[in-house]
């Protein structure tokens, strides 16, 4: 004669599914926040790097030969890789954002840049170039951007810690979820509870049979978030590739081993907060309530 034993935990529950939804949804979206968070601060860093290793030389008093003849100067100084007049179309190009699509109205003077390509420390070579210009009789000025770099350190810096918190926030709402669902199933329960203490079992017994439960669903769970975020930023890359005006500033989600890191990890890591919740949540009840 076969014994099938029912658990305490039916397979199909409404309510098990009602919380299989809440907790893929809080997975999904802290993926998704995690994600989008490294792919901003990567395009960040690359933009830092890159802003840090171009200099602008503004040249006023001359003529476009006088800044062609300051731009030959500077590619002779050590540490600088290339130095060339900007053309009006790179100008207009620049300050296309302020002027808008009609490009810059007719009758306002133009600057004379010089786009500087450098390595190394550029507020010294800033230094070097200002000398040499002076020297040359040549009224000039470098510009390092360190300004605009310290900008965006300054936001990267805020930018982590609001990716770390909302992370830690939303790790808290599936925490408490999972507690709150535990804590209803147990008490729906009780009778079943009670027999199991006359019949001599443990509390650790009773509570294993929870965590096993809701270790399952928050790896079910943890897995369909990541599935989730994985088509969703797979449906951002495949657009950023095909745009023609591509942002230095938007996220680079590139899906490389990090970001698979990333999504592989997750449902262990949902799995593991799902049965630590319930741990716990049973162990107090149990002491306390029944």
């Amino acid at each position: 004669m076969n014994i099938k034993m029912n658990p305490l935990l039916p397979e199909s529950d409404a309510r098990e599914a009602a919380l299989f939804f809440v907790v893929a949804a809080l997975c999904f979206l802290a993926v998704l926040a995690t994600l989008v968070a490294r792919g901003t601060y990567t395009a960040a860093e690359a933009w830092t790097a890159q802003v840090e290793g171009e200099m602008t030389v503004l040249v006023s008093d001359t003529d476009r030969r006088g800044a062609e003849s300051a731009a030959t100067l500077i590619e002779a100084l050590p540490g600088v890789e290339r130095a060339h007049v900007l053309t009006d179309e790179e100008l207009d190009e620049l300050l296309s954002p302020s002027f808008g699509p009609g490009g810059i109205p007719d009758g306002i003077p133009l600057p004379l840049l010089i786009a500087v390509d450098a390595e190394g420390d550029t507020t010294a070579l800033a230094a070097d170039i200002d000398a040499a210009l002076a020297e040359a009789g040549i009224n000039g000025r470098a510009d390092t951007h360190s300004a605009y770099a310290a900008e965006v350190r300054k936001a990267l810096g805020t930018l982590r810690i609001a990716a770390i918190g909302t992370v830690l926030l939303l790790t808290m709402t599936a925490i408490s979820v999972i507690a709150f669902a535990t804590h209803a199933a147990l008490l729906a329960r009780k009778d079943i509870v009670d027999v199991l203490h006359l019949a001599g079992a443990e509390d650790r017994f009773i509570a294993r049979l929870f965590e096993r439960r809701f270790w399952l669903l928050g790896l079910k769970a943890g897995a369909a978030g990541s599935v989730a975020a994985l088509a969703v930023t797979a449906i951002i890359v495949f657009s950023a590739q095909s745009s023609n005006a591509p942002s230095e500033l938007l996220p680079k989600l590139s899906l490389d081993q990090w970001d698979l890191m990333i999504l592989a990890v997750s449902p262990i890591a949902g799995a593991l907060a799902a049965r630590i919740a319930a741990r716990i949540t049973v162990g107090r009840s149990l002491r306390s309530s029944l």
